[in-house]
């Protein structure tokens, strides 16, 4: 057959047209270079660790580097906008954090839709922990709600930031409790810490590492835990539901998410690999030493924890008519 060169051009943009036949990239030889994890955190915290940690399992497993790059900055939005942005292409991982399902609450306008994020896996726990002053007059949940109740002012609890899980846990207990309460942002746990140390707050909702110092030296006491069943970090805490709170279960928590059209046989991949390195007992292990829960999950888990998170805070946000700042 004679083919004239306006056939052949036509035949060219006829196909170009109709789109590619077949994706850019082999799905089944991922990960073929470095893939890029993203905290929403500085170095050193928890999300850093934990992913850090997570990153050297991940890059054994699949025989390729994954990179930790930090992104701090507005209460977690800044890392959640630039993964949104990222081409779906499996190559960047935004390590979501708690805040992500109580962004759409506390502000007014995001930089980023979050139907433009899918789940991945479900990672990482950091339980709440309920700590006083080991000197206090109150040695149980009970006596601290008494101690609540016999004051005008009420409780005083301190939190390491406005709109943070500790203060959102903090509201719940006080609605829960029936007790009237001021909770006091400050920039970090460090500085709850010393007015608590200085009684100069009633207690404070924290993640266990950063109290464990002054919990060893018997200067900080704890209360309990906001978790569903008490935790493999620090068992002698009963749960806050053990001892009348039912509602008060919180934490921090961690988990991989994707740009949405991320192809599908890469997320179904990283997420069998994160949850078969969660399931070792070292790496379970390796994570309590830093008061975190390993909590593997699959996409369709992730994505039904993070609808009924943003659901239960937006409620207690709304009702204490919270404005993230």
């Amino acid at each position: 057959m004679n083919v004239t060169r306006r056939t052949l051009l036509g035949t060219i943009a006829a196909g170009i047209a109709a789109g590619p036949r077949f994706p850019a990239f082999a799905e089944g030889d991922w990960p073929s270079r470095i893939v890029r994890l993203v905290s929403p955190y500085g170095a050193g915290g928890a999300s850093d660790i934990s992913l850090r940690f997570l990153a050297e399992q991940l890059g054994r497993g699949l025989n390729q580097q994954f990179i930790v790059e930090n992104k701090p900055g507005a209460g977690t939005r800044v890392a959640n906008e630039l993964v949104s942005r990222a081409a779906p292409d499996g190559y960047t991982f935004l390590y979501a954090a708690a805040p992500f399902a109580t962004a759409e609450a506390l502000f007014e306008k995001l930089n980023y839709n979050r139907k433009d994020l899918q789940p991945v896996a479900m990672a990482v726990m950091a339980p709440l922990f309920l700590v006083v002053n080991a000197q206090a007059p109150f040695k149980t949940v009970q006596e601290l709600i008494a101690y609540g109740k016999s004051r005008p002012e009420g409780l005083t609890f301190g939190s390491p930031g406005a709109g943070s899980q500790p203060h959102l846990a903090s509201e719940l207990l006080f609605r829960d409790a029936g007790v009237k309460g001021l909770i006091v942002p400050f920039r970090g746990d460090n500085m709850a810490y010393t007015e608590l140390l200085a009684s100069r707050l009633d207690a404070t909702l924290t993640a266990i590492s950063t109290a464990l110092p002054h919990i060893q030296s018997g200067q900080l006491r704890v209360l309990g835990v906001a978790s569903a069943e008490r935790s493999p970090i620090y068992l002698e805490a009963p749960t806050l539901r053990e001892q009348g709170l039912s509602n008060v279960i919180a934490s921090g928590w961690y988990g991989f998410m994707a740009p949405t059209a991320t192809p599908g046989a890469i997320v179904d991949r990283l997420q069998t690999e994160v949850i078969r390195v969660l399931a070792d007992p070292e790496v379970k292990q390796k994570l309590i030493v830093q008061g975190l829960e390993a909590r593997a999950g699959t996409a369709v888990e992730f994505g039904k924890f993070i609808d009924d998170e943003t659901r239960k805070w937006g409620e207690v946000i709304r009702a204490a008519g919270l404005k993230g700042e």
